[in-house]
């Protein structure tokens, strides 16, 4: 038997460094344990194409964590350990295939006369949109990332009903669960500003006619206005090295090529954890930053006694999403995009609109290589010019929209068979190059390298990425909220004394806000 610990987080994701940052700051004893041979779980930077280009793997955007309880808590001293974000005065844009394009600023006036400056005027339309999520941030943002099935959160609810009256409040929820679609077409007249706002929701795990995709794009629409799209100096693998710094000046502990085996539980109370090559290591308490087949299929597979019946089902019809597919660049200089006013733009979608998201998201679902795939561009040397070296420039994209498995082509031209092969994904590679090129004037005489990373690929760096999702499961209503990882989930806890299950499977969900670790160290007492 190891030494013990008060708490041992398992996976070292934005959830685990979290909490092991705010439990070590009380002064506990945290060890977080992580498989991989570097920190950080999805933040992960590499020099994937050329020496001296520093890609970010996986995550790269961290308005979610800026904006977040946990950056309220954590930021400053992370801050002392190295954590810098970079930013633009312009988070993002859309550029549509015949050139037209629309940019968003942090500046909403700036906005509301771009979009005035449009057909159909919208600038209103978005300044009430906007304006109607900064009143309501409050209460939504405590509803998106609170604790649910707790008394704060019924007083929270009660008093909104005292507001707006019990009537009003299920209206409002009624309102909230509208789909992107419903939202943008009956508010915007502009093509531009509805596809501005399409591709997003696919960063929330949802598609255009997901219920709640409207009122989760108008959070996003806030959020980039209000924060912008910061990216970490150094990359995203310098946010978990600031994390490690925090949590081992405070007494803790961050051990990588450490892949925990099991949970050991013996009458129905952790004591600890089993690594891989046989070591125990004891502690009262274990916080697992896993998937629900990974916790309920491996870690607690000897547990005594066994996880119940309930819960072993529940794991597996749990659903993931779509993949996600990463493509990466080293440029010889800086892309001369078909439209002005995109150079400093920190993401770029290139989508046509509604329909365009519509069907890549809807043909990845049916386990199709969708015929024109939703591309996110980043272009992070711009706000950070240490990712490369002077005067070149890195393209990182993404394209949320790849089946997990694969049961055909939809554009009748890569031939396919249900696993990611090395050739299908450079054959997918290829489609998708050839439309970022058709964006960019020069993009043949810069391009220097890529490196492609399939849904497999991404699972083969994270086991948490079942097929390549980036979501820890599949968003739809009946998996997220209450109801998230299971109907019968009650805050991240288990009937196993000591046991807390946080991460992108559990409310509130993914992206980079470290929402579950924070609500699961607060719970503990930090």
């Amino acid at each position: 038997m190891a030494e013990a610990w008060d708490h041992i987080v398992v996976g070292s994701g934005i959830n685990g460094l979290v909490a092991a940052a705010m439990l070590a700051q009380k002064g506990r004893r945290v060890l977080v344990l992580e498989r991989a041979q570097e920190p950080g779980g999805c933040m992960r930077t590499e020099e994937v194409t050329l020496p001296g280009f520093h890609h970010d793997v996986m995550a790269a955007t961290f308005v979610l964590f800026l904006t977040s309880p946990a950056h309220a808590t954590l930021g400053a001293a992370l801050a002392r350990n190295g954590l810098e974000f970079c930013h633009t005065a312009h988070p993002t844009a859309v550029l549509r295939p015949a050139g037209s394009a629309l940019v968003l600023s942090t500046d909403r006036a700036a906005n509301v006369a771009a979009w005035d400056a449009r057909a159909g005027g919208d600038g209103a339309a978005h300044a009430a949109d906007v304006g109607a999520i900064e009143a309501d941030a409050p209460f939504l943002f405590a509803l998106l990332g609170g604790r649910l099935w707790s008394w704060e959160m019924a007083r929270l609810l009660a008093g909104r009903a005292r507001r707006r009256g019990l009537r009003g409040l299920m209206a409002w929820f009624g309102a909230a669960l509208a789909p992107a679609r419903g939202w943008l077409e009956t508010t915007y007249a502009s093509p531009d500003v509805q596809a501005l706002w399409a591709p997003w929701v696919l960063h929330a795990g949802l598609t255009p006619e997901s219920a709640y995709s409207g009122q989760m794009g108008k959070v996003i629409a806030f959020a980039l206005e209000a924060a912008g799209a910061p990216v970490v100096r150094g990359g995203a693998g310098a946010a978990a090295e600031a994390f490690r710094s925090l949590i081992e000046g405070a007494g803790g502990a961050v051990r990588t090529g450490a892949d925990v085996d099991r949970i050991l539980v013996q009458r129905n109370r952790v004591r600890g954890v089993a690594l891989t090559d046989g070591e125990e290591v004891t502690a009262p308490s274990v916080l697992a930053s896993v998937a629900p087949a990974q916790l309920y299929g491996r870690l607690l597979r000897d547990a005594d006694p066994a996880p119940a019946a309930e819960d072993r089902a529940a794991a597996t019809r749990f659903r993931h999403g779509r993949g996600n597919f990463q493509l990466h660049y080293a440029l010889d200089g800086p892309p001369e995009w078909i439209a002005e006013g995109l150079e400093d733009v920190a993401l770029i979608h290139l989508a046509d609109g509604i329909d365009s998201v519509s069907r890549s998201a809807n043909e990845a679902e049916r386990g199709m290589l969708p015929a024109i795939p939703t591309i996110c561009v980043g272009q992070p040397h711009r706000l950070d010019p240490s990712r490369c070296p002077e005067g070149k420039a890195i393209l990182w994209l993404q394209i949320p929209d790849a089946p997990r498995l694969i049961k055909g082509d939809a554009g009748g031209e890569i031939s396919t068979g249900p696993d990611w092969t090395p050739e299908i994904r450079e054959a997918f590679a290829d489609r998708i190059e050839t439309i970022l090129a058709r964006h960019i004037r020069n993009f043949e005489a810069v391009k220097l390298a890529r490196r492609a990373f399939s849904p497999a690929d991404l699972e083969a760096i994270n086991v948490n990425l079942v097929g390549g999702d980036p979501y820890g499961g599949a968003c739809s209503i009946d998996q997220f909220f209450l109801w998230r990882p299971f109907a019968h989930s009650r805050n991240g806890t288990l009937p196993v004394k000591g046991l807390l299950h946080i991460g992108a499977s559990t409310h509130p969900g993914p992206g980079l806000g470290g929402g579950s670790g924070y609500l699961a160290a607060r719970a503990l007492g930090a």
